[in-house]
């Protein structure tokens, strides 16, 4: 058997790895602290020099496995959970920014990602500058400045569903000598893998696709280990000088390719403590083991609903990037060949007001601040998610006011478009 097994092998066998007569599933290690005979074994783990684990709040055994298992389906290095997707995109940029820094990101994100990177961040003195992400490299590039620490994007936007030119952001980011980091949460590693298109840091919001059933909240970073800290030594003085608080460590010296997960990990999580609960990671881990089976069923779902929508006369316009005419239908069929995602947004001839009734009609679809799960679901983001936008912020952002954004669950999806007739017609 090759050392490279499929995705599809990884979701059900990866990360945990059980020893002769130990537990076939991933055990829940629901206790905070960890015994250890000797007090020199413990000062060891405190001072980063032995591997092992002794208080949950930085990490745990079942929180690992789990993590393991996502590194392995993106081709990463290194990876931690997190308590939720903000927290994980929060972790990967306050880990190499500081008061004073630059981010650069697409426009086109989920709106709390916005908010995180626009308003709280720039409380602690961390700049972003928004761009168009279909604006020509040029034009991009010139947005960077001397004090520009990474570039934000999404794989396929929420909801915008605007699907990202990588490689393009990739070329950008590493010209300017800073890393990529992809929100990777619509396309999960099943349609997309943003490493191997030259994205250096992935985050998820596990609660999504990867729970796939609505019961637990959580996020992933994954490190590549590609980008070369010490390259740019002088911009992340965090990765490659000593840190005090770890008796002058310097984690590109000690970690390698691990370097930037440890950080996260030893710096972050101990002062900050968003970890994921060991039994949200046992859930989550057993959302992940079909994965592989329910993306491909969302993916052709969304699909067939987005042509029904097509062609009625009281839809003003459908947005899915895997419908042919599509303004991203050929990024997708570069990027995402296998399909985009279940998520469909689209806008009615009534606009705002219409986009409120119909909703209220629905009978199977539920109006829930959730998105891709099992069950579909829809929400009209200018009153929800995007709401604290203006108008104006809310076409930045790539969101129509009269968006309706429908996340096309995994029942038959006969019931799906009829339950959208119904509530159309009503």
């Amino acid at each position: 058997m090759s050392n490279q097994r499929s995705i599809e092998t990884t979701c059900i066998q990866g990360g945990w790895q059980p020893e002769n007569g130990g537990p076939r599933q991933v055990p829940i290690y629901q206790s905070t602290t960890f015994k250890y005979a000797t007090s020199e074994a413990m000062g060891k783990l405190f001072d980063l020099e032995a591997e092992g684990y002794f208080y949950t709040r930085l990490q745990n055994p079942t929180n690992d496995a789990v993590a393991a298992k996502i590194c392995e389906m993106e081709g990463g290095a290194a990876a931690m959970l997190t308590s939720s997707g903000q927290a994980a995109t929060f972790f990967a940029i306050i880990n190499i920014c500081s008061a004073g820094d630059h981010v650069v990101s697409s426009a086109t994100i989920y709106g709390g990602s916005s908010n995180l990177l626009t308003v709280t961040l720039k409380r602690f003195g961390i700049e972003t500058t928004l761009v168009d992400p279909d604006l020509p490299e040029e034009e991009i590039g010139k947005v960077f400045r001397p004090n520009t620490k990474c570039v934000f994007a999404e794989t396929i936007a929420n909801p915008a569903l605007v699907v990202l030119d990588i490689e393009k952001f990739a070329r950008l980011a590493h010209s300017h000598g800073v890393p990529l980091i992809i929100d990777n949460t619509f396309a999960t590693p099943i349609n997309c893998r943003p490493i191997q298109w030259g994205a250096d840091i992935v985050t998820h919001s596990t609660t999504k696709y990867m729970d796939g059933h609505g019961m637990t909240v959580g996020g992933c970073i994954v490190d590549s280990g590609n980008f070369d800290w010490e390259a740019y030594a002088d911009k992340y003085p965090g990765l490659t000088t000593p840190d005090d608080s770890y008796h002058g460590i310097i984690y590109t010296k000690r970690f390698g390719k691990g370097a930037f997960i440890t950080k996260a990990t030893a710096q972050l999580m101990r002062d900050l403590g968003a970890i994921q609960s060991p039994q949200n990671a046992f859930l989550l881990n057993n959302g992940l083991e079909s994965l592989h089976l329910r993306v491909p069923r969302h993916c052709e779902n969304a699909l067939k609903v987005a042509l029904y929508l097509q062609e009625r006369e009281d839809v003003d316009w459908v947005n899915y990037p895997g419908l042919p005419g599509d303004k991203y239908y050929e990024l997708s069929k570069k990027y995402l060949p296998n399909g985009t995602c279940g998520v469909i947004s689209f806008g009615l001839k009534g606009g705002r007001e219409a986009a409120g009734a119909f909703m209220d009609k629905l009978k199977l679809a539920s109006i829930a601040t959730h998105v891709a799960d099992a069950r579909t679901c829809v929400l009209h983001p200018a009153s929800h998610t995007h709401r604290q936008l203006s108008d104006e912020q809310l076409k930045e952002a790539g969101v129509d006011p009269s968006m309706i954004r429908l996340s096309v669950g995994i029942e038959n999806v006969k019931d799906i478009i009829e339950d959208i007739s119904q509530a159309l017609e009503r």
